[in-house]
């Protein structure tokens, strides 16, 4: 009697079923293409803002070399500036 009664609530008890590997693989690509259209959607920028973005990107690059060029031109001059003695007479930079 005890047996019959394990096999009946075998029967009648629903195993736990882990998704397939195909179906984890889909929901993980349905959530990164979902993330990446809603980052694309709320990234649109008009015409005129991505001139302007342009012209800060050339204006920054153009002022970064011309900071280049005035270390390289006076970097001597900037090295005795920085370096100075401390109490003990050490260089420090």
């Amino acid at each position: 009697m005890f047996i019959a009664a394990l096999f009946t609530i075998a029967k009648l008890w629903k195993q736990l079923t882990c998704p397939t590997t195909d179906e984890w693989i889909k929901k993980l690509w349905y959530r990164y293409t979902m993330k990446y259209y809603s980052a694309t959607r709320n990234n649109n920028m008009g015409f005129e803002g991505k001139w302007m973005q342009l012209k800060e990107i050339m204006l920054s690059e153009v002022s970064q070399h011309q900071n280049h060029m005035f270390s390289l031109i006076h970097g001597r001059w900037i090295q005795r500036e920085r370096l100075h003695k401390n109490k003990h007479g050490l260089i420090q930079t």
